[in-house]
């Protein structure tokens, strides 16, 4: 008899790696914590920059992928360079990195 042989084999197994977040999470998260560390309001925030309070939520919640003019508008009403929102979230991604270098060792 003849062999079968399937046509979609599984793939090989490999360990799983831990799941890096988006970039849009990570810079959710920092504008959110500095909004906060700041004591404002969301609806504050977004009349200060320019956008409605529920794309600034979207935002936030890592939903929405921004453009650089967005970022730069809610930045600049959180008293925030890009430099300093890009800098914020490399090292809020920082222990992520080190979590899958160690993993994939």
């Amino acid at each position: 008899m003849a062999e079968i042989i399937p046509l979609h084999p599984e793939p090989p197994s490999r360990p799983s790696a831990p799941i890096e977040p988006l970039w849009r999470e990570a810079v959710g998260h920092v504008l959110r914590r500095t909004r906060h560390e700041r004591g404002e309001r969301l609806a504050d925030t977004a009349l200060r920059s320019g956008v409605s309070p529920q794309y600034l939520s979207e935002m936030e919640r890592g939903r929405k992928e921004p453009s650089s003019e967005m970022l730069a508008a809610v930045a600049g009403a959180l008293e925030l360079t890009l430099v300093d929102l890009t800098s914020a979230v490399a090292d809020s991604l920082q222990p992520a990195a080190r979590a899958a270098e160690v993993d994939a060792a």
